[in-house]
């Protein structure tokens, strides 16, 4: 993978930082109360004809709702978003949305952690977990 420049890092922080303030107002204007999204990376491709945003939605039983909620919306957020950017593009990437789930995975290892059987206190488990 290549290195991102200044001014893609520039681009990208722009976009992270208008398209989570929107989701929010449209997630507010649709009553859908209680829902975090939070925008936690955007990369830009070095020609700036594309955009991946990934998105970290809380709590986890609302996370297929809402996310495809925003997909729908997605023309929507990028026609917005191009709009705040107007003045630093001449023309807008095209924006594909992920979902960012590195924070569920990050609580499943903490709970396998906590669990009684510890394969790293107890290596003998692990015979236990190989896949066959």
């Amino acid at each position: 993978m290549e290195q991102e420049t200044n001014r893609q890092k520039k681009v990208a922080t722009l976009i992270q930082h208008d398209l989570a303030e929107i989701i929010q107002k449209e997630l507010r204007s649709t009553g859908q109360s209680g829902v975090i999204v939070s925008v936690t990376k955007v990369r830009i491709t070095s020609d700036f004809s594309l955009a991946k945003a990934y998105l970290s939605i809380f709590p986890n039983d609302k996370v297929e709702k809402v996310m495809e909620d925003i997909q729908r919306r997605r023309t929507q957020l990028k026609n917005k978003v191009a709009q705040r950017a107007k003045h630093q593009l001449r023309k807008f990437p095209e924006l594909l949305l992920y979902l960012d789930d590195s924070l569920e995975y990050i609580d499943k290892i903490d709970e396998a952690i906590k669990k009684k059987e510890d394969p790293i206190k107890q290596p003998d488990l692990l015979d236990k977990r190989k896949k066959i």
